[in-house]
């Protein structure tokens, strides 16, 4: 039972890094380097989009890694990554070797269509219908984050390709006939898509609108051919709002990156 057991979290390690490689080769700019894909979008220049990750199983050696870094400077970017360390061990003593250092440690949480639970209530959840509304859940989410993703054209625009490319994006109408709340989820790949950007304007929380457009989220995912949707979280009050839409404990992903 206990082999069977690790057998089935490695497996779901390699879905999840399986399905990072397959997402950054749909950016606009990808390239593929010494066993790393790289994700870059030339309509922005954040760490956050413009980010790498290994091919599971990746063995990179220093000359695969310095070619990785050249990647990034020629285009005046930080070099940085996202991964499942359990999918491609050797890459993070590779990296660390170079001089990356751990910018952060995420656990990530998985649900199945055996595991969604809908939550009961009134609460409307919309499908975007153009670009007002695009741009009021840009807006909304920049305000919920705190301004660490500001608002623009070039988000907006992001948020239309994900719902127009086979991803989803979903949101809660203000009052005032604007976004109270939002997330998106990505399409498909490997059986499995990432949920994201989880935002509630801080005048409208308390109210269960996190974890309608979350459900309602991996609805549109699985009715999409999802296996399985898979998100990050901070904090244990997210965490408690994802479980109760059937989120549970999937495994880690590692943030590193190089400074200077």
């Amino acid at each position: 039972m206990a082999a069977f057991h690790r057998e089935v979290i490695i497996t779901v390690h390699t879905d999840v890094q399986s399905f990072a490689v397959a997402n950054l080769l749909r950016r606009p700019a990808a390239v593929e380097a010494g066993g790393f894909v790289v994700g870059f979008d030339p309509t922005t220049t954040s760490q956050y989009v413009n980010y790498a990750t290994p091919v599971p199983g990746a063995e990179p050696t220093d000359r695969d890694v310095s070619a990785l870094i050249e990647a990034f400077r020629e285009r005046g970017l930080k070099p940085r990554l996202e991964f499942a360390p359990n999918a491609a061990p050797a890459v993070e003593p590779a990296l660390l070797r170079a001089g990356f250092t751990t910018e952060a440690v995420h656990e990530y949480l998985v649900c199945t269509p055996a595991t969604l639970a809908v939550p009961a209530g009134a609460i409307g959840v919309e499908v975007p219908a153009g670009e007002e509304d695009y741009v009021a859940i840009d807006a909304a989410l920049a305000e919920a984050f705190g301004g660490e993703f500001p608002a623009s054209p070039e988000g907006a625009a992001r948020l239309r390709r994900t719902q127009e490319g086979g991803g989803a994006v979903r949101f809660v109408r203000a009052g005032d006939g604007g976004c109270a709340g939002a997330a998106l989820c990505s399409a498909p790949a490997e059986g499995t898509a990432e949920l994201a950007g989880v935002g509630t304007r801080p005048a409208h929380r308390g109210r269960g609108i996190a974890a309608a457009v979350t459900a309602a989220l991996a609805e549109a995912a699985f009715d999409g051919g999802a296996l399985s949707v898979w998100l990050e979280y901070s904090g244990e009050g997210s965490h408690r709002v994802y479980e109760r839409v059937g989120f549970r404990p999937g495994g880690t992903r590692l943030y590193l990156a190089l400074e200077g």
